[in-house]
């Protein structure tokens, strides 16, 4: 039987609410109450890097300040004033037999004057308009959210400003800056990483499951005619939800590999993430780069999920803490995952995550994070509401759950393992979810899973929901402390705690104990995902099986140099003097550079080998192959 590769993580980055993600950063963040003095300073300077001047005092970062504008928050100006925003309400006339008069300047006539309308002119640059009967008009006026939290980037991170980004969506920017995290964060030089891998073994698989809605994207397609303004040629292409991958190929990467997005509502990160898993183990790639963007922080895109009854509004959450509409709500704890809840708190993320097949790994000394062996996705088969929760995530998680114990046995399994939830902070979610993975715990024979929920700190970041979920389980792994459901007073009297280890409180545990995690995803649709990862310390535990002595301590060796280079990349992060990878009109390539063989195609040097083989040889005869003619 033939060895199948091993997709290992090696490196990954991003930004969220809670920052950066590379170096443990935003996992620190969320477990900052239970750090040491130094590890705290050291967020708070990584956290200063991307919030700017007014997070730091005297040359030293602003605590306060950092904390409170970090995580799940009241909506900033930057993204829309909640107390005012705009909006146009229709307003119908009737002139009642008194003619509506106005002056208007004659560049402002519509191309097709209504029938009610009377044009004189009333000088060379104006017209008198007189309407008689009822005219329709839309009037614009400010109004006031109902819902206010949101889980925003670092008050002051502006990931445009760091490249020239030309008016790019917000989501696009937020992809060049995880993808070029995810590069600095391997600790190897990226030309290196591309010598040593045909440039068809490459992928790239990153998507945005709502595409690019904000003003330099699909939104200002829609928008501009609406508010009288013009469509740009930018608009259309840069709002396709497959644009993150684009950008990471055209500008990060330089990657002729394979590219794309699968979008699964909020499971979208976990289905490009079975996608990388299975280019590595069939051996059609060595290096898959998996992510996802979202930026729907918009008065558009939350009114949808408003009218949905999704999301928790200001009178939702003053309902819940009994307090009067004259209060204004703790939008810090918007999202209570597996409580009393009244909806989910939408955030924007970017996440990329570095996968390596076992060989080239060990090959060139990468850090080795740990592996993602298996994504099990299930529809949920007939429905009654096309948004309402079904049964495939049973499906899901029951297979991730036996993948994982496949690998680690049923001790480890039993004792050894997390579960990151979806937890998204809904009443139906909540129950729904809680009811999955108690039976699942049970079945399994799993006395006390602990449940792990980061939307409590970083909102529904939507198609990168479970890359935040991912990466904080990296966190976990390497420091050791799983973050506590901080938002929530108790477990509300609905949830199924069967076999299952809430907590409110960090919890200290022993990474070397640490086996496994099943990262989970619930999205629209009936798009369930469940990921099975590999801790650091079993991944370890296997290479070694595989690989002789000699190849293990060679490892180790080239593996130093690679953590010295993390480290310094980290440090120069953190001291701001590193800034995003994008490379525009860089090395572009044309037909000069193509030259075909027989039986390969050159790429700027780079060759192909075409002599491929049919998969199919059993259902082909001589003839077929041209042969005994």
């Amino acid at each position: 039987m033939s060895k199948q590769r091993l997709p290992v993580i090696v490196g990954y980055g991003g930004v969220s609410g809670a920052g950066r993600s590379s170096g443990q950063h935003a996992h620190s963040r969320m477990v900052y109450s239970s750090l040491t003095e130094a590890e705290r300073l050291r967020t708070l300077s990584s956290l200063a890097a991307l919030m700017g001047p007014y997070a730091v005092s005297g040359g030293e970062p602003r605590e306060r300040y950092i904390l409170d504008h970090s995580l799940v928050r009241r909506i900033e100006v930057n993204h829309f004033d909640v107390d005012s925003v705009r909006w146009n309400q229709r307003f119908p006339t009737q002139s009642n037999g008194h003619p509506v008069s106005f002056d208007i300047a004659r560049k402002h006539l519509p191309e097709h004057l209504p029938k009610e309308w009377e044009v004189k002119s009333s000088s060379v640059t104006h017209v008198n308009v007189k309407i008689t009967g009822q005219q329709d008009f839309l009037l614009p006026t400010h109004r006031e959210f109902e819902v206010k939290s949101a889980g925003q980037l670092p008050t002051g991170f502006d990931p445009g400003k760091l490249y020239p980004s030309r008016n790019h969506p917000r989501g696009l920017q937020m992809s060049v800056y995880a993808a070029s995290d995810a590069l600095g964060s391997l600790g190897l030089d990226w030309d290196t990483v591309r010598r040593h891998v045909n440039i068809d073994q490459m992928s790239v698989y990153a998507g945005s499951a709502m595409g690019q809605l904000d003003d330099s994207g699909t939104g200002g397609m829609l928008k501009a005619r609406y508010l009288g303004q013009r469509i740009t040629s930018k608009f259309c292409p840069l709002g396709f939800a497959e644009m993150p991958a684009d950008f990471v190929n055209a500008y990060v990467l330089g990657s002729l590999g394979a590219t794309g997005a699968s979008l699964g509502a909020c499971a979208s990160f976990l289905y490009n993430l079975r996608n990388g898993i299975e280019d590595i183990r069939t051996g059609r790639a060595r290096v898959v780069f998996v992510g996802s963007s979202e930026a729907p922080v918009t008065p558009e895109i939350m009114e949808g999920y408003s009218a949905m009854g999704a999301l928790a509004t200001d009178k939702g959450l003053r309902q819940l803490d009994g307090i009067s509409e004259d209060r204004e709500p703790d939008h810090r704890r918007a999202c209570r995952p597996f409580a009393e809840n009244c909806g989910f708190t939408i955030a924007e993320s970017a996440q990329m995550v570095v996968l390596f097949d076992d060989e080239l790994a060990l090959q060139l000394g990468a850090t080795v994070f740990g592996a993602a062996t298996d994504v099990f996705v299930s529809a949920d088969g007939y429905k009654k509401s096309i948004s309402g929760p079904g049964v495939g995530n049973y499906l899901t998680m029951a297979k991730a759950v036996a993948a994982a114990r496949a690998v680690v046995g049923e001790k480890a399994l039993r004792s050894g393992g997390l579960v990151q939830a979806h937890g998204t902070g809904t009443p139906q979610n909540r129950v729904t979810e809680s009811e999955i993975l108690s039976q699942t715990a049970r079945a399994f024979g799993i006395d006390s899973w602990p449940v792990v929920a980061v939307k409590s700190y970083l909102g529904h970041s939507i198609g990168s929901a479970a890359g935040d979920q991912l990466v904080a389980t990296l966190g976990i792994w390497q420091r050791g402390l799983i973050p506590g459901i901080t938002t929530i007073d108790g477990i509300a009297e609905d949830v199924s705690q069967g076999g299952l280890n809430f907590s409110r409180e960090h919890r200290q545990v022993d990474t070397a104990e640490q086996h496994y995690a099943i990262i989970n995803s619930k999205g629209f649709g009936g798009n369930n995902a469940s990921a099975t990862l590999l801790s650091p310390m079993q991944t370890a535990r296997m290479l070694q099986r595989r690989y002789s002595r000699a190849q293990w301590e060679a490892w180790q060796a080239a593996n130093e140099v690679v953590r010295e280079r993390q480290q310094i990349y980290d440090d120069g992060m953190i001291a701001g003097s590193i800034d995003p990878i994008y490379k525009f009109d860089h090395g572009v390539l044309g037909v000069g550079d193509v030259e075909y063989g027989v039986n390969q195609i050159s790429i700027d040097g780079k060759v192909v080998d075409l002599n491929l083989t049919s998969p199919y040889e059993d259902m082909l005869s001589d003839k077929d192959y041209g042969l005994g003619q």
